[in-house]
């Protein structure tokens, strides 16, 4: 059965070493900037990563959805905080989010079970 924690950190990190090899500044400067956004500063870590997964589902990003969903995970943020950010990127997106939340759950879950 394929792992899809695994598929997506494959495929984004194969596809980032493509784009990046292009050598373009501006992209370079990009990557860079949303790196260096969810550093440690007036607001914590945690408190980025919930804001980026709300955005990102408000703007129904699925691969942003994963990638802050697994770093949530991994700062060890808990499905009971992951999912009240969730529920208010619900209402601020309307219904149209709501196929974008019932993926965030599978990977969740994913994210659970490869770690079990």
């Amino acid at each position: 059965m394929p792992n899809p924690v695994e598929e997506f950190n494959a495929y984004r990190s194969k596809m980032n070493d493509k784009i990046l090899a292009e050598n373009n500044k501006i992209i370079k400067r990009m990557f860079n900037l949303d790196t260096n956004a969810f550093t440690e500063g007036a607001l914590s870590k945690k408190t980025k990563e919930l804001l980026g997964l709300g955005n990102s589902l408000v703007l129904r990003c699925d691969d942003c959805i994963r990638y802050h969903l697994e770093t949530c995970y991994k700062l060890k943020i808990s499905k009971e905080e992951v999912v009240e950010a969730m529920s208010v990127s619900l209402l601020i997106g309307g219904t149209i989010v709501i196929p974008h939340l019932r993926r965030a759950f599978e990977y969740w879950e994913a994210l659970e079970m490869n770690n079990k």
